[in-house]
């Protein structure tokens, strides 16, 4: 299990706050004198049946320039479906937020949802992650858009090399600056034949000069000051690149994001339109910088497996018509 925040009171009881992969965190005390553990209160009601929960396992996988990287790789995991002999699942590579956080082996039915509908899910923590060190997190800078698109291609390379996934069925996703890496990663690499991004970024110095004032100069350390290399702005940007760009893409917008403005999802989108490339463009009313509403995550959920699916040839089920 995991602890995130632990605290001692009084006679020795200690309380934390905790979770594990296969349950939703809790607060839960430990009694001082009888050394018996009690639940105060769990994140979430809901009990999921552990047949269809898939268990994580980190994998140190090789990337560019003799760099090592890390990912959690889910296994699908069905216990109603028994997997066709000798067919690999698709894989959805999964690329954090931030993007100087990290993800974590935490309980996430967003991932658990594509595990339980037969795909593979690579959630990588990609150099300039927090948790692995100053030199590992230190990769990113200057390098955004570069060390993260490496290892999140090398993450899909790896799978597939190692027989785990279907080389012809990858996909990739995330949300705000995980969009970034997405978008990028289909602009300026060959391994993955579909994407989807949630509020991301699809210009780097519309970034610059329409986001919000607490990171107003975060680019400064991840790109580099601006106006000053404008030019790195450009190189690295997703539309500054659309000849690089394939393969289908899905956007998911909230139009009151102030973080990621909804015009770099428009954008995006009448770019790829007006070169022909298969693009689907989503906006939602009322949702900001992630989206809050269960309605609008449930729809955003399965729009992303719809796409996949028309994509990847296969039939989904228990979509709403």
């Amino acid at each position: 299990r995991l602890a995130r925040r632990v605290c001692v009171g009084a006679g020795g009881a200690v309380a934390t706050l905790g979770g594990s992969p296969m349950a939703p965190a809790e607060v839960a005390v430990r009694d001082g004198a009888t050394g018996k553990w009690r639940t105060v209160k769990r994140s979430s009601p809901t009990t999921v049946d552990k047949g269809y929960l898939s268990a994580p396992r980190v994998i140190e996988f090789p990337s560019k320039g003799g760099r090592t990287s890390f990912l959690y790789y889910y296994a699908p995991q069905n216990k109603d479906v028994t997997p066709v002999e000798g067919e690999l699942p698709p894989l959805l590579v999964k690329s954090h937020g931030g993007p100087t956080s990290a993800t974590s082996a935490a309980y996430n039915l967003r991932i658990q949802y594509f595990t339980s509908r037969g795909f593979a899910v690579a959630d990588v923590n990609y150099g300039g992650s927090t948790g692995y060190g100053r030199e590992y997190r230190q990769r990113l800078d200057g390098q955004w858009g570069v060390v993260d698109v490496e290892d999140c291609a090398a993450a899909a390379d790896y799978l597939v090399a190692q027989g785990m996934v279907d080389g012809g069925r990858t996909a990739i996703d995330g949300g705000s600056a995980g969009g970034f890496t997405t978008l990028a990663c289909l602009a300026f690499t060959d391994s993955f034949r579909a994407g989807t991004s949630f509020y991301g970024v699809a210009s780097l110095e519309a970034l610059a000069g329409d986001t919000h004032k607490f990171e107003s100069r975060y680019l400064d350390s991840l790109v580099g000051p601006y106006p000053e290399t404008q030019a790195l702005y450009k190189e690295r940007a997703p539309i500054e690149n659309l000849d690089g760009i394939s393969c289908p893409i899905c956007l998911f917008q909230g139009l009151e994001d102030k973080i990621v403005p909804p015009n770099q999802a428009q954008m995006m989108y009448d770019a790829l339109n007006a070169k022909n490339i298969p693009v689907a463009l989503e906006m939602f009313e009322g949702e900001q910088h992630g989206f809050r509403k269960s309605d609008n995550i449930r729809r955003v959920l399965d729009g992303e497996l719809d796409f996949y699916a028309q994509i990847f040839g296969f039939q989904p089920q228990g979509l709403p018509d």
